[in-house]
């Protein structure tokens, strides 16, 4: 009997050691939609002259490789990459900003490290120093993505006031649309 529960414990501890993470969950779900572009909508936080509110919204899951690259058009201007990579354990995401003949925004590479493995469903991402020094205002934001067989929404929140903004992505209706992102 003893070799019985010897054997059920060692079983337990290999599909234990070789199941995903939820951070591995959430990546997978993503590269599933590699190649693919969708449709946003404001679904929190548009306003007039925000530079969103009223401008076609698109993302396209162009790059899945250790780095996920996904490029968010809003109307016209394309400037505009959502990169994230693992970082010991952890999801990081950095928006890189570029103009349109490719030179790098004097604003770009900002964003912040998942403190945490997360969920398969959600990643959050608390500004980094490298934000707080690159745009002070911006210590206090908060990121997150969340994924689901449906919908993708990308996320802030500035702590500290009332700046909450997302868009909100249909998975289940892909665009034909390719468009490169500036200085791809």
């Amino acid at each position: 009997m003893k070799k019985v529960y010897l054997f059920l414990i060692v079983c337990f501890m290999v599909n234990t050691a070789n199941a995903s993470t939820p951070l591995d969950s959430f990546l997978l779900k993503l590269k599933q939609y590699c190649g693919k572009s969708f449709e946003g909508t404001i679904t929190a936080g548009g306003r007039d002259g925000d530079g969103f509110t009223g401008k076609k919204l698109l993302m396209q899951v162009k790059s899945c490789g250790d780095t996920i690259k996904i490029p968010f058009f809003v109307g016209d201007d394309q400037s505009r990459v959502w990169v994230l990579t693992t970082q010991n354990g952890s999801l990081k995401l950095k928006h890189a900003h570029t103009h349109k003949d490719g030179r790098p925004d004097r604003i770009t590479a900002y964003g912040g490290v998942s403190p945490n493995i997360g969920f398969s469903d959600l990643q959050f991402f608390p500004a980094d120093e490298e934000t707080c020094t690159l745009i002070p205002y911006a210590c206090g934001n908060v990121w997150w993505m969340t994924v689901s067989d449906t919908s993708f929404t990308y996320n802030l929140r500035r702590i500290g006031s009332d700046r909450l903004f997302t868009v909100t992505f249909d998975l289940t209706m892909p665009t034909n649309e390719v468009l490169q992102p500036w200085g791809w």
